[in-house]
């Protein structure tokens, strides 16, 4: 078994390999390789920075048609991480409205100024750091992990999906509530880095690389 980790010029591509090799003795490959990303039995999205680049550096590579492609024959699983969960969106908000690649209905929005938490407190934007992660609907890749554990983040921009059955986990921030872990069949992204969210991180990545959709 081989999971690629998808190289379009975006991303913390070798921490989240790194990550992965400490999971698994599958063989973990970051590739841009069109025969590779096909032959590969699960594939990882990252993504990093605005979306605009990473959507074009995507389309530069000439990898968007295979990412879509592989999103349409629902044949194999694929886990995005962090802009690469809001890649899968139809469109987001940042950079004056960016198409995105359209797998899940809803879009990514900003989280907006003078954000305040319960106290009210003054929260920056980006979200950055640990926050808990409330588990929408229960599924293969929170095996082992318990409700509202807390994962690393760094995002100005949060998904909003628009079915209740795509959303899987969602983070409270400024009074939006994100929906950080979303997915349909075998596809599953989260906004947080679970390459930086310590024991629940690397338990999520392992639950990954053992599910089976």
């Amino acid at each position: 078994m081989t999971i690629a980790v998808i190289d379009y010029g975006m991303g913390n591509l070798h921490s989240v390999a790194k990550a992965l090799e400490h999971v698994t003795h599958e063989n973990v490959v970051i590739t841009d390789d069109s025969r590779s990303i096909r032959g590969a039995s699960r594939l990882v999205l990252p993504g990093q920075g605005a979306i605009r680049d990473c959507m074009g550096e995507l389309q530069r590579n000439e990898l968007q048609g295979l990412v879509q492609e592989v999103l349409r024959a629902q044949a194999k699983p694929l886990l995005g991480i962090c802009v690469g969960q809001q890649m899968l969106m139809e469109e987001s908000e940042e950079n004056g409205g960016v198409a995105c690649l359209g797998h899940l209905p809803g879009h990514v929005r900003h989280f907006g100024r003078d954000l305040r938490d319960a106290q009210d407190q003054r929260l920056k934007v980006p979200h950055m750091g640990w926050n808990r992660v409330t588990q929408h609907h229960p599924h293969p890749l929170w095996a082992g992990i318990e409700d509202d554990a807390r994962f690393y983040f760094v995002h100005s921009y949060y998904v909003e999906a628009q079915e209740d059955s795509d959303i899987f986990g969602t983070t409270e921030y400024g009074g939006h509530t994100a929906h950080v872990a979303t997915g349909r069949g075998p596809v599953f992204a989260v906004q947080f880095h679970p390459e930086k969210s310590a024991r629940d991180g690397l338990r999520l990545l392992e639950n990954f690389v053992t599910w089976t959709p």
